[in-house]
């Protein structure tokens, strides 16, 4: 997989100022009228890197897809900017600006590279502008124009993660929202897609990711909340998490 160029194009987003930030209040989702997270309450800065950590099971996808609108919450109120997002489609709010890349991806395998990024500019305001953000993401990531014609069956699973970003970006996000982006990867490649998403968020795309990779995340993201049982636990800069010393115990074993 190729890395970023050193280069410093500009990311796709076409948000106004304030546009970006999500915020969270006391939300309540789960499955089957059981709830998985209780009383959640955060804020995503725009234009920063924000990383949510936790056990295994503390709720973290379920958080994401409820943002999302792939669950529904049963309480509270999340906001996009100004724009209220609870109790709209998915469709609905990718249209507001949040982009989602899913857990272990999810590209089409038949599909060629070029069509799977297009399907993330299915919208008609991404649409007209199809080819001007390809050619950002294609700038981000050369392997994508190299492989534009290829199945994404043929890609690695580091090519794989970066068409799965590549698409997301294809909508112009005020905020994308990234689920376990190390999952399965190399060591090498997981450094690569962390300095992708740390571009990102320097570049003006607010970003927002869970991740198990805790050592990993917290040395690069700018904020950091922390979720246990479906509660937000601990919250501050990352650094400040990444030296606290219950962190260290709990998630780096020391």
């Amino acid at each position: 997989m190729s890395s970023a160029p050193s280069a410093q194009p500009a990311a796709p987003g076409d948000a106004a100022a304030g546009a970006g930030s999500l915020r969270i209040e006391s939300l309540r989702a789960g499955y089957d009228r059981m709830d998985v997270l209780h009383e959640v309450s955060l804020e995503i800065p725009e234009h920063r890197f924000t990383a949510l950590v936790g056990p295994n099971g503390a709720g973290k996808t379920t958080l994401l897809r409820a943002i999302t609108g792939l669950i529904p919450t049963s309480s509270g109120i999340t906001y996009l900017g100004e724009r209220k997002l609870t109790g709209r489609s998915p469709e609905s709010i990718v249209a507001t600006g949040i982009s989602l890349v899913p857990e272990g991806r999810h590209v089409f395998p038949n599909m060629s590279v070029r069509d799977n990024l297009a399907l993330g500019a299915y919208l008609r305001p991404a649409r007209v502008r199809f080819e001007e953000t390809y050619e950002e993401v294609c700038a981000m990531f050369p392997i994508l124009r190299e492989r534009a014609r290829q199945s994404a069956k043929t890609l690695s699973g580091g090519e794989a993660q970066m068409l799965a970003i590549g698409r997301a970006l294809m909508a112009r996000p005020r905020l994308l929202v990234v689920d376990e982006p190390s999952l399965g990867l190399a060591p090498q490649v997981v450094t690569r897609v962390f300095q992708t998403l740390r571009s990102l968020a320097d570049r003006g795309v607010t970003v927002f990711a869970v991740e198990q990779n805790v050592r990993q995340i917290l040395q690069i993201a700018d904020r950091a909340y922390v979720l246990s049982q479906g509660r937000i636990v601990d919250q501050g800069s990352a650094r400040e998490l990444l030296d606290h010393p219950e962190i260290r115990r709990a998630f780096l074993g020391m």
